[in-house]
């Protein structure tokens, strides 16, 4: 083998550390060395080879003899949620892999923004961007094709790009079920016993309630629209929801699906102001996933969605040159409640 001493490693170093050419060893620090049916382990020996003789490649240069600057953009709504901040992890990860850059941005649910911010996303010569949960997915796509960006929306559709999003329906279908079941083993459940509280008019928050009314209508009968109470993503405003209800009633549902971690803070926020036989007996369904539901003193049954299937299929599409405007589903997964399988030390595990 050639010793390359201190100096930075190359390509060409890295081509006869290998023994594999250099057109090859650039396909493995690119990313696109399954496109051209390299062999894993040859793929492995070079990556290997790369972080032992420090190896980092010259974006700038990259992108003059090829036209791209090697970044790839995720425009998220919020940061602040689990669901959103696995996503750019996922999302990270997979850009690395392929040898590029990732940017991550928030636009705050506010449509005028996602433009600005993609506009300067695009003055940065990005070469992808991943829209997640756009207000405007069509707004941010006309900015899009107007700069020439290849494009996919993320968790919330458009009409105008590809689309990739959780199976809402079926995962809000699967929650209420679930929930229903769970409360039907203590006793009746009357239509009126169970609410869903948050979401707002967008797509997710629409599917997710038909999927709701759906097996609610199939199961107990009837869906009463008093029982859809629509809180928007706002902790404090499904706080003040079960406010309203607990004053109204004297007492909240016996079991009733969230649309949302954020909405699920929001019952918090409410039940801290309230004595502990106030949700002695609720069941609850959480449309999102975090750990910390294990904790709870009461079933809390949640659905998890599969970011980086997202992130996967996402790339997928890019890679082939974007295609139709359809909207393709990944299914999520339901997790039942753990309080009463584990105790809360195990469950501390799931969290680290």
């Amino acid at each position: 083998m050639t010793d390359i001493g201190k100096k930075k490693a190359t390509i060409y170093d890295l081509s006869m550390l290998s023994g594999a050419s250099p057109s090859t060893v650039s396909a493995v620090l690119n990313g696109s060395w399954r496109k051209r049916r390299i062999k894993e382990a040859t793929a492995q020996l070079i990556q290997k080879l790369a972080n032992e003789h420090g190896y980092t490649a010259n974006l700038q240069a990259r992108g003059l003899r090829s036209s791209r600057s090697g970044l790839v953009g995720l425009l998220l709504p919020v940061h602040d949620n689990r669901y959103f901040s696995s996503m750019a992890q996922s999302f990270e990860a997979q850009v690395r892999s392929r040898g590029q850059c990732p940017l991550v941005v928030s636009a705050c649910r506010d449509p005028e923004e996602e433009r600005k911010v993609v506009e300067t996303l695009i003055s940065y010569s990005i070469d992808e961007l991943f829209i997640a949960g756009a207000t405007d997915p069509d707004g941010v796509h006309k900015v899009c094709e107007k700069a020439g960006l290849k494009h996919v929306n993320i968790d919330l559709p458009g009409t105008l790009a590809p689309s990739i999003i959780s199976d809402n329906h079926e995962g809000a279908r699967m929650l209420t079920q679930a929930i229903i079941e769970r409360a039907q083993e203590d006793g009746p459940l009357s239509p009126d016993d169970l609410y869903l509280f948050g979401g707002r008019n967008d797509h997710a928050s629409h599917e997710r309630i038909r999927g709701f009314r759906d097996v609610k209508r199939a199961l107990l009968g009837a869906d009463p629209d008093v029982c859809i109470q629509p809180t928007g993503y706002s902790p404090a405003m499904t706080a003040r929801a079960f406010e309203a209800f607990y004053e109204g009633h004297g007492k909240l549902p016996r079991a009733f699906f969230v649309n949302s971690s954020i909405n699920l803070e929001g019952l918090m926020r409410f039940l801290a102001l309230h004595p502990h036989e106030t949700f002695a007996d609720i069941i609850v369904g959480c449309y999102d996933y975090d750990p910390f539901g294990s904790f709870l003193p009461f079933p809390v049954f949640m659905i998890r969605q599969d970011s980086e299937a997202m992130i996967t299929k996402g790339f997928a599409i890019l890679d082939a040159d974007r295609g139709p405007a359809i909207t393709h589903l990944v299914r999520p997964t339901l997790v039942p409640p753990r309080t009463a399988l584990i105790g809360p030390l195990d469950a501390l595990k799931d969290i680290e």
